[in-house]
């Protein structure tokens, strides 16, 4: 795949950041970066967002490294994917599709399958222009630039039908979860949700403090902090000793600018979030983004309305964090290496305090 990232901001470092980030995303998707292009632009073209000499430049690389298709950092109208689609010759996607595929291929509960669809149909709903070999699918024989007018109607009628008929469904599943969290909640053990920006090593911390638990059942987690490795939240046990349990809820690893229409698609498995006593948030301490990791991280936390749960930053890879500024937010905080098994000890006793200590917030 070929990636495509547009600078329209004077902030450079934070542009890097993405378009490595957007390396990782199709990477996730089981695919491999062929060759990256950037292109700094203080307007974007309305057409096809790249410029037509990039354009160019674009399509030669397509038949050079023999891409399967090429990989746009910013958004795509439907518009836009079609006029793309036919000067580059390939099949075009904006991050946003791309993490929807990702999605798919990790979805394995029906709840989880049918969350993925509804924010796939999210997506395509305004973008129906653009979707020629998926309207082609629904039937009536679409020709290769695109439905008319009537056409166009009839498939945004049947989205709109099915995008009612997943809700219903959604709820159903909703309200089964409620009647499951209920009877979690008579236990009165806490509740403790892990939550991490991608890569910054949220699946070793939790097999970690898994590793340290009496419990025998479910001890292991993904160890490769694979993107989106799980989107079904996984409520786990984590007995310490008899004097100190707690339930350990694993999210979705977040990622920058995470859509709004994914934030309410998978709103079942960052709920949890909403019912934790404690919220522990894993950031790369080694990484140049803390900043931006943590302003990411928030902006979700908003969302769900939960800004005034107690919450604890864990910098993790403090090993590598030489130089590395660490924000002042007022907030508690540790440093740790993930891998040290002496620092996970320390974070347990932190969370014993939080949880049952003078150490409330």
């Amino acid at each position: 795949m070929i990636i495509v990232g547009i600078n329209q901001s004077q902030y450079q470092q934070d542009f890097e950041e993405k378009m490595q980030e957007l390396v990782g995303l199709v990477e996730a998707a089981g695919a491999q970066v062929v060759s990256q292009v950037t292109q700094n632009l203080s307007r974007a073209h309305p057409a096809t967002l790249i410029g037509p000499g990039k354009a160019e430049v674009i399509a030669q690389l397509v038949i050079e490294q023999q891409a399967d298709g090429v990989v746009f950092l910013s958004e795509l109208s439907g518009s836009q994917i079609r006029n793309l689609e036919e000067l580059l010759g390939t099949k075009v996607l904006d991050r946003t599709n791309l993490i929807l595929d990702i999605f798919a291929s990790r979805a394995t509960s029906r709840e989880g399958k049918l969350q993925v669809k509804l924010a796939q149909l999210q997506y395509r709903l305004p973008r129906l222009v653009g979707y020629r070999n998926y309207l082609s699918r629904l039937g009536g024989g679409i020709g290769t630039r695109g439905p008319g007018e009537q056409k166009l109607e009839v498939d945004r009628r049947h989205i709109l039908r099915e995008i009612k008929n997943i809700r219903k469904q959604l709820k159903k599943s909703t309200q089964h979860r409620q009647r499951t969290r209920r009877q979690r909640l008579k236990s009165t053990l806490p509740l403790v949700a892990l939550i991490g920006y991608t890569n910054a090593g949220k699946s070793t911390i939790t097999n970690q403090l898994l590793a340290h638990s009496q419990q025998s059942e479910g001890k292991e987690v993904l160890t490769k902090d694979m993107l989106f490795a799980s989107l079904d939240p996984s409520i786990r046990l984590v007995k310490i000793d008899e004097s100190f349990q707690f339930l350990l809820a694993d999210t979705v690893g977040f990622v920058s600018d995470l859509p709004t229409l994914l934030v309410e698609s998978f709103q079942s498995t960052l709920e949890e979030i909403e019912y934790a006593d404690l919220i522990v948030i894993v950031v790369d301490g080694s990484s140049r983004s803390v900043q931006h990791q943590l302003e990411t991280t928030e902006d979700i936390l908003n969302q769900l309305q939960v800004g005034d749960t107690p919450q604890l930053i864990v910098y993790n890879k403090a090993d590598l964090m030489a130089d590395i500024l660490v924000p002042e937010n007022g907030k508690h905080h540790l440093h740790l290496s993930a891998l040290n098994d002496g620092d996970i000890r320390i974070l347990i006793d932190r969370l014993r305090l939080m949880l049952h200590g003078d150490l409330n917030k």
